[in-house]
């Protein structure tokens, strides 16, 4: 109270004597902080408040604190309106210590009872703690503004980069289809002028042989009428001059003979369009998914090839192997996982799906994305880990085609299969086996799993429908299983 007392009389003489007295004041609008030192209807503006005196002081009721030597030990800080809330409330002192302990400011006195023994600094020594945590997380902060600049950037290379691309490409394909269809136009028109040609050569020469035809058929006519009229001739003499006349007389018209064939057209023709036809139908069907799945492969946000056995862990997906396919000399448990091949054949029923003559099955789902799974081998000579299509072959052994793409684990060493062409894998050999599939990127792996996962080998390929995972046994009593990592 007493400061307060100190700072008013000081500050009257301050006012009489200052020169900035005689200038307009500047009052505290609505959201200033207002001197708690002047009276009156309106208050001038505080420019600092005293943490000691707790009071906001103008440009005039501040001169004190910088001229009488007690009070230029208190310690200043900008106007505000918020000085209460750095007192503490039980013991109404400033907050000066920070309990490291409790995490909130306190004040001096504090440290001697509820927050006695705790870790306590002043709170000048916290702030300066927390000063540096600050400088770390803004360079941290800093950092990371950088990078989400550098991926603003690429990203908006690459959109650019895209839509470049996309037209470009849309552009080639539109060129490209013009040019088949220009193609195909001008075939067309020669096809065309082509038969035109031939009708008009045909049917001239035919027009020609028949005015001969019809030419010789009315002389033949003539020669047959008078060759009547002389038939009914009864005068003796007459019938024989007349005969001896004709007969002297050039004898029966005579033109080369025409056999007809059956009517000739250009049906052939037709078919061998149809056929044509029907062939630039199946190449546009057969390379559609190839050109459909370049398309969908073209992806941004294309997450990260997984690199642990963590990363893969994430793609995997339940899995269970199907009794319509399985093949009669192969048992399945009751949760579909696990297969034995065994001497004694299955009562399995007649199905189209199921496999015949190999110790072969496949798994209910088919899968078209980014999928992982695991199959442990016990006490096995040889299994078949495959992928296949739907339709594959029920007689082929896995690998023995192009629908299917099979690694043979052996005792001691691998083999890789596909389309009956074999190859080689080196690598360590487990009881387990790994299987990633990119159906999208066109990847097929295999790793050798153990402590760590070991590439065994990778297939770089365009798959153009679900892939369904299976199982192939050789030897009577091996057993095969789907294991449980999803």
């Amino acid at each position: 109270m007493w400061f307060r007392m100190l700072v008013m009389k000081l500050s009257s003489t301050a006012v009489q004597q200052s020169p900035a007295a005689s200038a307009a004041p500047l009052y505290a609008g609505p959201a200033d902080v207002a001197c708690d030192f002047c009276t009156g209807a309106r208050r001038r503006k505080a420019l600092m408040s005293c943490l000691t005196c707790l009071a906001s002081c103008c440009e005039t009721h501040l001169q004190p604190h910088y001229n009488v030597p007690v009070l230029k030990k208190h310690k200043l800080v900008p106007a505000t309106d918020k000085l209460q809330e750095k007192m503490c409330s039980s013991h109404n002192k400033l907050m000066e210590v920070f309990c490291r302990t409790d995490q909130q400011a306190i004040c001096y006195l504090c440290t001697m009872d509820e927050h006695k023994g705790h870790d306590t600094v002043s709170a000048a020594a916290e702030k300066a703690e927390k000063q540096k945590q600050l400088v770390t997380s803004q360079e941290e902060v800093q950092q990371k503004i950088q990078e989400k600049k550098k991926e603003l950037k690429d990203l908006r290379q690459v959109l650019e980069g895209l839509n470049r691309s996309a037209d470009a490409s849309v552009e080639a394909s539109d060129r490209i289809f013009s040019e088949m269809m220009v193609s195909i136009q001008r075939r067309r028109a020669e096809l065309k002028q082509l038969i035109r040609d031939q009708q008009q050569n045909a049917v001239s020469q035919t027009e020609a042989l028949l005015r001969q035809q019809e030419q010789t058929l009315d002389q033949l006519e003539r020669r047959h009428a008078e060759l009547e009229e002389l038939s009914n001739t009864e005068d003796i003499i007459t019938f024989i001059q007349s005969f001896q006349s004709l007969s002297s007389s050039t004898g029966s018209p005579v033109s080369p003979s025409v056999v007809v064939c059956p009517l000739r057209s250009f049906t052939d023709v037709t078919d061998v369009v149809s056929g044509l036809r029907d062939q630039l139908d199946n190449i546009l069907t057969t390379t559609w998914p190839q050109i459909s799945n370049r398309v969908c492969a073209v992806d941004v946000d294309d997450p990260a090839e997984p690199q642990t056995r963590k990363d893969f862990l994430q793609y995997s997906c339940p899995l269970s192997l199907d009794i319509n396919t399985i093949n009669r000399d192969l048992t399945l448990s009751e949760e579909k996982r696990k297969v034995t091949k065994t001497r004694q054949q299955q009562p399995y029923p007649d199905n189209a799906e199921r496999f015949v003559g190999y110790g072969q099955v496949l798994c209910t789902e088919g899968l078209s994305e980014r999928r992982y799974w695991e199959v442990e081998r016990r006490s096995v000579r040889e299994a078949a880990i495959a992928v296949c299509y739907k339709d594959t072959n029920r007689r082929d052994y896995f690998g023995f085609n192009d629908k299917s793409w099979c690694l043979w684990c052996y005792s001691n060493d691998y083999c890789f299969r596909h389309n009956s062409v074999n190859t080689k894998v080196s690598g360590p050999v487990s009881s387990r086996v790994g299987v990633y599939l990119d159906h999208k990127a066109g990847t097929l792996s295999f790793y050798s799993v153990s402590d760590t996962m070991t590439l065994l080998h990778t297939v770089q390929t365009t798959f153009t429908q679900p892939l369904y995972p299976g199982i192939g046994l050789t030897y009577y009593g091996d057993t095969v299983e789907l294991c449980k990592t999803w």
